[in-house]
């Protein structure tokens, strides 16, 4: 049987924190929490280096304490608060399946991560650790995508895969509008006219300016994940 090659060796895999939610409304659902490291178990098998930003939205989003009345920046070190324990999640989720996983924050809390030095980050990648990166770029007013395009050129990642509950980008939201039309393929510059919200604009341009491309994927379907990697045709593709 041929030896399956995958199209990218090294990854930056962006989760939002409602991945791991499951059925719940709030929380973690462990179940959920293993299901998709199982998944990031079959392309790490395909000796891919993978780096995964984490976000903190099932816990709490900075943009809901502002439009509550909180302190912009108040708000926002609390969501990087919340991707940290998500970070300690996904951390022990990848562990029970076998594999070695860094928990690397940009909040330094000694006990349960360490801070982001990208000589070291680099060398457990090349030892076949995960890398997970949690609060973001540590700094408010910056989203997890910002810090997951960021971390990605640090890393030296050729991808970034983007996980969402729908089935690539659409002209609008497909869960609100069913005359909303995918996009197999589109430009970054295209992404940042028509005002798609798939990623900020600053992370939008991060990639643009550094040439790297941004699939859009369904997080729900088995084996989509291994598919982008393996370089077929999964989702959109922003480039």
């Amino acid at each position: 049987m041929p030896q399956v090659k995958p199209e990218y060796k090294r990854i930056l895999l962006k989760l939002s924190g409602e991945s791991l939610l499951g059925n719940q409304d709030y929380g973690i659902s462990v179940d959920t929490a293993r299901a998709i490291a199982h998944e990031i178990k079959e392309i790490h098998d395909l000796n891919v280096q993978i780096g995964i930003m984490i976000g903190g939205g099932n816990i709490f989003r900075g943009i809901h304490g502002t439009e509550a009345g909180m302190d912009r920046a108040s708000a926002d070190y609390m969501g990087l608060l919340a991707t940290m324990i998500n970070g300690i999640a996904l951390q022990d989720a990848l562990e029970k399946e076998g594999i070695g996983a860094r928990h690397i924050s940009a909040i330094e809390i000694s006990g349960v991560a360490e801070p982001f030095v990208r000589r070291n980050a680099m060398s457990y990648l090349e030892s076949d650790n995960i890398l997970i990166f949690s609060a973001g770029t540590g700094n408010p007013y910056f989203t997890t995508d910002t810090a997951a395009a960021l971390r990605a050129l640090e890393i030296g990642a050729q991808v970034i895969l983007k996980a969402t509950k729908v089935d690539g980008v659409y002209s609008a939201d497909p869960l609100k509008d069913r005359k909303a039309r995918k996009f197999d393929s589109i430009d970054y510059i295209d992404v940042i006219k028509k005002s798609l919200r798939v990623m900020d604009t600053t992370a939008i341009s991060l990639c643009k300016d550094n040439n790297i491309p941004i699939i859009v994927f369904n997080l729900w379907k088995k084996g989509n994940m291994k598919k982008a990697v393996l370089g077929h045709k999964v989702g959109t593709k922003i480039s």
